[in-house]
């Protein structure tokens, strides 16, 4: 998780809301990624989808069964199917989002019929230091200087 928490700061600094993935195979990393919705000009660039885009093309595989998410926020719907589709074994995260999480909030993606794959999740891990940078950012945000 602390190289997922690298990548979210490094997102703040560009601007972006600060959210990291990283994704494990073997027990190494072989994506890692922030947000780059704002600097690529793509809403469907978040982290951890930009972290599975690079995952699946460094294994030339559409789908990544042995691998493992680290992300810093509970995913979002699009975020969840995304990982649903390519079949990621287990999905760590850090900060809960009543608001726009769907994962433990919200839709419960994984929980609906409809899902075709649902990785084990594990909810929590350091999410103290990953609220934290989302508290910091969007406070920065409102009051600046």
């Amino acid at each position: 998780m602390g190289a997922a928490l690298d990548e979210a700061r490094a997102a703040a600094a560009r601007g972006e809301v600060p959210v990291g993935a990283v994704v494990v195979r073997g027990g190494e990393i072989v994506a890692r990624a922030g947000n780059r919705t704002r600097q690529l000009n793509d809403p469907t660039a978040h982290a951890e989808i930009v972290a599975i885009r690079d995952a699946c093309a460094a294994a030339g595989l559409e789908r990544l069964p042995d691998a493992d998410l680290y992300v810093t926020l509970e995913p979002c719907a699009m975020c969840a199917a995304a990982i649903s589709f390519a079949r990621i074994r287990r999905l760590y995260f850090g900060a809960s989002d009543e608001k726009g999480g769907a994962v433990v909030n919200g839709g419960r993606f994984f929980a609906s019929p409809t899902c075709h794959h649902a990785p084990e999740v594990y909810a929590g891990m350091a999410e103290r230091d990953a609220a934290s940078l989302l508290l910091d950012f969007f406070r920065e945000k409102r009051n600046p200087g």
